[in-house]
């Protein structure tokens, strides 16, 4: 006998349910939005949540810079505080260093090299829903999107271009000699110079061109409707206020530099793997040249 003649002949009729019962009220919540254990979700009800290294913790987050029992959430009425459990790398909330603080629906809460998001009861499903289509699209540590969203929008918006015979130029930026930064004073001081240039890139950025972390120290920004004339002064605007930024570093002031590649669309390059090699070697001649600078593909 065939699959299909042993398939019932008749569908199964199923009576109306009023649902799922619904719980009592709605508990917060911390999302892991960046770093080891990405995704993670740990509801905060009537026990305190303890985030850690350990197995046992109620969030386990298994990476180097997390201590074992890193940090505990609790609700008190429709409020919730987190508290510091001595961590070697103490909690942060929205970048502060804290003992124990209350915390405030939208919060990032540092570990390590690890950021979780808190997400209050009074939106959590919804919230949740949005950070989980945020994580698809954006990185987290900058709020740049992710490679993976800007590849998408590329494609876009080259065919746009071609369709309109449109000029579309791409710029590919690289921190200069960030490596030595991260091997002197750490990773979560590299995240932190990471975070500083992303807000510069953002403060230059017009609000069609489109910003990204495509690589560790590395961005890219779109720029639609831009002669190479164009992307060569913004770029040169981007450079400048970046080697006159102050980064503090181990407590110390310090001054970093980045490089810069542009390409823009021509008969030679009019999909996104041309566009990009291009840029990437104008950026490749940037570093060549002594970095701290601006190079074009002709």
């Amino acid at each position: 006998m065939s699959q299909r003649d042993s398939d019932p002949i008749t569908t199964q009729l199923t009576l109306l349910s009023g649902g799922p019962r619904r719980s009592g009220p709605r508990s917060a919540c911390v999302v892991v939005i960046h770093g080891e254990g990405l995704g993670k979700r740990a509801d905060i009800e009537g026990q305190p949540v303890v985030v850690g290294r350990s197995q046992e913790a109620d969030l386990h987050i298994p990476h180097k810079s997390v201590s074992r029992q890193h940090c505990e959430i609790r609700r008190e009425g429709d409020a919730y505080r987190i508290r510091d459990l001595g961590a070697t790398n103490r909690t942060r909330v929205n970048e502060q260093p804290i003992t124990e603080t209350l915390l405030a629906d939208g919060d990032h809460i540092t570990l390590g090299e690890c950021i979780l998001k808190f997400i209050s009861h009074a939106s959590v499903e919804a919230r949740y829903h949005e950070e989980v289509y945020q994580l698809a699209t954006h990185d987290a540590l900058t709020e740049l999107y992710n490679r993976r969203h800007f590849v998408e929008l590329v494609d876009k918006e080259i065919a746009r271009a071609l369709r309109h015979d449109r000029p579309l130029v791409m710029c590919i930026i690289d921190v200069d000699l960030f490596k030595p930064v991260n091997d002197q004073y750490g990773h979560i001081a590299g995240d932190g110079v990471l975070r500083q240039m992303a807000a510069l890139v953002r403060d230059f950025v017009r609000g069609e061109d489109i910003a990204a972390r495509i690589g560790g120290e590395e961005f890219a920004v779109l720029l639609p409707e831009a002669s190479l004339e164009a992307a060569r002064a913004f770029a040169e605007r981007l450079r400048e206020a970046i080697a006159q930024a102050v980064f503090v570093l181990g407590g110390e002031e310090r001054r970093l530099t980045i490089s810069i590649g542009i390409a823009g669309l021509a008969p030679s390059r009019t999909e996104r793997s041309t566009l990009m090699q291009a840029a990437d070697a104008a950026l490749y001649r940037a570093k060549e040249e002594g970095r701290n600078r601006v190079c074009v593909e002709a």
